[in-house]
């Protein structure tokens, strides 16, 4: 597969993962405190130990004051060390290509006329708001820009986004070193999920046959498309050559989700209650050696959600719209993961989750699902008792903490939306 050097086998070295930092500086020195295998070196440049590698997730901006400098912190980890840093685009990383067609004359057919007759900011706001779910980014930016300059202006912050896409622009070349797939030993990588509609289908061509082939094709045609928007080509309609990247990104007209999509599809049902994916698609993917799947994109509490069956693992591991302030660590082998975390209980406890599971060892609870009450089973706490977990209406969470002996005697299953 071309995303590891032939000859190259990573399989037994350790993985540090992490996701959806989304411009929260807090969250990546979180990760990398005390971190066996990724540190920062003098408070600001990555660094990924001898034998490691560092995947990050996507969605490295839009919800706190620091996207810039943790862009700026990825990219330059991945120049001085690609062989051991692996960065994967997000939706809130790619959707910004949008903005240099849409602020330059071309907004889109819903924008309100009145945005539309407005000055850029104005138009930048309601863009970043309403249509890329990134409410409050303008003012994150700004924010981010006055720690420089105190008298940054609101077509300041306009011009900073732009220059971040156009030549030498952090942005255009953080979004030219990521990719959508990647695999490492049994492990498969990607930003939001994967279904049976988007293994194997690469926009605009044929049905591509086995996991590897089907990563890499992906991969050439992201690529194909990061380097039609750097040219600045359209077709001869005047569509933007780089349309299907934005499509991909997005979710299905209408829904909340584009199953069609790695970077927007979902491991999780319509409360964001992490589910794993079909039997038959575990089977396909166990056929090409994938025993495991990690994503991140979709929020399913303050740690990691680790989802098991038999000889599959999937791994929910997104860092945003939770409890805490700091981001959990994942940490993965072919044979084992280690996860650790920190969860705000609906009580008002803050608990600390530190654990390490063997792959196929379905002996505990671990990643198992109360089949009474659709409760989650993540972990053991520090505190002794076992972290509980739902999704419940209008996105709302319940973390629990039970004493092991309430689950004695209770039926446990895999979690699996059998609709």
């Amino acid at each position: 597969m071309a995303n590891t050097p032939p000859g190259t086998d990573k399989s037994d070295h350790p993985v540090a993962y992490l996701t959806d930092v989304e411009g929260i500086w807090e969250k990546l020195t979180s990760f990398c405190r005390d971190n066996p295998h990724v540190f920062l070196d003098d408070g600001e440049r990555l660094v990924v130990r001898p034998g490691a590698t560092f995947v990050y997730g996507g969605d490295a901006i839009d919800r706190g004051p620091d996207g810039r400098r943790v862009v700026r912190t990825l990219l330059d980890a991945w120049r001085r060390q690609p062989s051991q840093v692996v960065l994967l685009a997000g939706n809130r990383d790619i959707n910004k290509l949008r903005l240099v067609r849409e602020l330059n004359g071309h907004p889109l057919p819903k924008t309100p006329p009145e945005v539309r007759r407005g000055p850029r900011p104005v138009l930048l706001r309601w863009i970043l708001d309403n249509t890329m779910g990134a409410r409050g980014a303008f003012d994150f930016r700004r924010a981010e820009l006055a720690r420089a300059d105190a008298s940054v202006s609101e077509e300041d912050v306009v011009t900073s986004f732009l220059e971040d896409l156009g030549p030498g622009g952090m942005l255009r070349d953080y979004l030219t070193a990521c990719q959508l797939a990647h695999r490492i030993g049994n492990t498969l990588f990607v930003h939001g999920g994967l279904h049976e509609d988007s293994l194997g289908m690469v926009p605009s061509r044929s049905r591509v046959e086995g996991v590897d082939a089907w990563a890499e094709a992906l991969n050439g045609w992201y690529r194909e498309q990061l380097e039609a928007f750097v040219e600045g080509r359209f077709d001869p309609e005047g569509v933007p050559a780089w349309e299907p990247v934005i499509a991909y990104q997005a979710p299905t007209p209408g829904k909340r989700i584009n199953t069609a999509s790695v970077v927007y599809g979902r491991m999780a049902d319509e409360r964001n209650h992490p589910t794993l994916p079909s039997r038959a698609l575990i089977g396909t993917l166990a056929r090409s050696g994938i025993h495991r799947l990690v994503v991140g994109h979709t929020p399913s509490g303050d740690c990691p959600s680790l989802l098991r069956e038999e000889n599959f693992e999937l791994i929910l591991a997104d860092n945003s719209y939770g409890r805490v302030e700091g981001a959990s660590r994942v940490f993965l082998r072919d044979d084992s993961v280690v996860v650790e975390g920190q969860a705000t209980l609906d009580d008002g406890r803050l608990e600390r989750l530190h654990f390490q599971v063997a792959l196929g060892d379905t002996s505990g609870p671990i990643g198992r699902q109360l089949v009474d009450t659709g409760q989650l089973v993540k972990g053991p706490l520090a505190s002794g008792g076992w972290l509980l977990f739902r999704a419940l209406p209008q996105f709302r969470i319940e973390q629990l903490a039970a004493d092991p002996s309430t689950l004695t005697g209770r039926s446990l299953g895999p979690a699996r939306n059998e609709r």
